[in-house]
């Protein structure tokens, strides 16, 4: 490909808009343009990286067996309605009718109609296992889409779905898959984690999350770095340093117009670790009174695995439910559901007296309050691995992967059933497994790049090499570069020539900027000494040879 006729919009200027450094380096490098909020527009340079990220994923799909086929967008809403995300899913789906008043939806995942197809096709025992799989558009009306590519409306997703005859065959697939996208993901030159994972909307059992350390990230990570414990924030259990340790008199305090933790705290003159916090939600099944540690955070979706869906309670239905005004509750004499973290099973604290301006101190659990017990609070980086008792990291990681044991969640309401080999009945057990492309492209991006650009991996940059021609009226040098630019290309590189009419300076900073791995750089002053400059993008290191040793050191690696 020559420069003068690809389309590289590159821009000198930082774009106001944009936010993750990946963001911003597709922007000014030419890669992507934005159409409107979380749409956009893979340029040139943009398709090329996804079609190579995109053949990465066929090949170690194909490897493990699975099948690529090809689902609809468009899809009608009862198989939804059969599993009952119809109703579940709420704003995030777009749904219209087509001009026969049919109920129909955009895509945003495929289980519903990969299981549709299952329950039409497979009938025996025979036919399993199966592992399907597609690379497609989907759709989703996220709330606030942000971070270029990271988070949008549309987007590529790889997602394949296992059909085995029973848990051990589901295991199998799971596995299968797990190899697969760590070989992908190494081979797109991520760093990356596979860490334990909530199955949120999708359902079923166990799951993973395939995580890029980054700054640009939205999830946190638990991580252990002697055992390799590793999940997702969401469902990390950790073990804090015991607290609560002085005894006090259980007695109540006068502590006027003091309600949070940290006024408290400043009032006793003791640390937040000595107190409970003491919060009410309202579930679908009434009221729930939390505690936790007054240095601890609610993590608000492990609530939610053991109360179900849950928002915090309003003023009015605290005085209602607990007959105490909100910033004075404390954990003893209600008889509502309460749930306690573990880190108040021992010791004693100060939390709200149930009276406006008063605290108490001196509560201890099962003496003074009854609660059920469930992991609730937030991890924190130093709290205590559960395997091996090392204090754990936390890293900010832009999620890439996931994968799901689905079980029968779907092949049940969707009659995805087989017969088994006496006759009997049974349903499919399904796994569901997904990659992003975009946010592959978006992460490698992000673990690398520099001041002056981006710094592809080589698996998955534009092209191999770029060929770079230094101004110059000796014939000399446009003859080496085109020599070099057809040798190249026949030894099955994928080069871009600098064929532009423009300073060496602007050439020189374009190809930083584009990130290409391997710059060529031909210019008269080498050439009288029949020399070429060969440039490595990553470590900026430069070395001269003649063309032809150029074209043996390049074809070999």
């Amino acid at each position: 490909m020559r420069f003068t006729s690809a389309f590289i919009p590159t821009m000198r200027e930082n774009p106001s808009e944009a936010t993750a450094e990946s963001h911003r380096l597709m922007l000014r490098a030419g890669y992507v343009r934005q159409l409107a909020a979380g749409l956009y527009i893979l340029l040139p340079l943009g398709q090329r990286v996804m079609t190579k990220i995109n053949r990465i994923l066929r090949e170690e799909m194909d490897g493990i067996g699975a099948q690529e086929v090809s689902m609809p967008v468009l899809q009608p809403s009862e198989p939804w309605e059969a599993t009952g995300r119809w109703h579940e899913i709420k704003e995030e789906m777009f749904r219209l009718k087509d001009r026969t008043g049919r109920e129909m939806c955009l895509g945003m995942t495929h289980e519903e109609i990969m299981t549709w197809l299952a329950a039409r096709e497979i009938r025996s025992y025979r036919q399993l296992p199966q592992m399907w799989y597609q690379i497609q558009t989907k759709l989703r009306d996220e709330a606030r889409p942000k971070s270029g590519i990271l988070r949008t409306r549309e987007f590529i997703m790889k997602d394949s779905y296992s059909f085995d005859a029973g848990q051990e065959g589901l295991l199998k697939s799971y596995e299968l898959h797990a190899g697969a996208y760590q070989r992908i993901f190494s081979r797109c030159g991520l760093k990356f984690h596979q860490v334990l994972s909530d199955p949120g909307m999708m359902g079923g059992g166990m799951a993973h999350e395939f995580m890029a350390p980054s700054p640009a990230g939205e999830d946190e990570i638990v991580l252990c770095d002697k055992c390799g414990y590793a999940a997702n924030v969401e469902l990390a259990v950790t073990l804090p340093e015991p607290a609560g340790k002085e005894e006090m008199p259980f007695e109540e305090v006068h502590t006027p117009n003091r309600r949070t933790v940290e006024e408290v705290s400043h009032f006793f003159k003791k640390k937040p670790e000595n107190f409970i916090k003491s919060i009410l939600v309202i579930s679908e099944n009434g009221p729930v009174l939390a505690l936790v540690r007054g240095d601890h955070g609610l993590h608000e979706k492990k609530l939610s695995k053991i109360t179900g869906p849950h928002r915090p309670a309003t003023k009015d239905e605290v005085r209602e439910a607990l007959g105490v005004e909100a910033g004075f509750i404390g954990p003893m004499g209600h008889k509502i559901r309460t749930i306690a973290d573990p880190a108040l099973q021992t010791g004693s604290y100060i939390s709200g007296a149930n009276k406006k301006d008063y605290h108490k101190t001196g509560i201890k659990a099962g003496e003074h309050f009854q609660a059920e017990w469930h992991d609730i609070h937030k991890a924190r980086a130093g709290e205590k691995c559960p395997g091996c008792g090392t204090p754990v990291r936390i890293e900010q990681a832009i999620e890439i992967g996931n994968i799901f044991q689905l079980g029968t969640k779907y092949s049940v309401p969707l009659g995805a059933m087989y017969l088994d080999e006496n006759g009997q009945e049974k349903p499919v057990i399904m796994g569901s497994y997904g990659i992003g492309p975009a946010r592959i492209a978006a992460a490698a991006i992000e673990q690398n790049y520099d001041k002056d650009g981006i710094i592809w991996p080589g698996a998955i940059a534009p092209f191999d090499v770029e060929v770079i021609i230094v101004p110059s009226e000796a014939a000399e040098v446009a003859q080496t570069a085109e020599r070099l630019y057809k040798e190249l290309h026949e030894a099955g590189l994928d080069v871009l020539m600098d064929d532009r009419d423009e300073r060496a300076g602007v050439k020189f900073k374009d190809a930083d900027l584009i990130g290409i791995p391997m710059q060529v750089i031909v210019g008269e002053r080498n050439l009288k000494e029949g020399l070429v400059e060969l440039k490595t993008r990553r470590t900026k290191a430069t070395e001269k040879l003649t063309p032809d040793e150029l074209i043996q050191k390049i074809t070999k690696k």
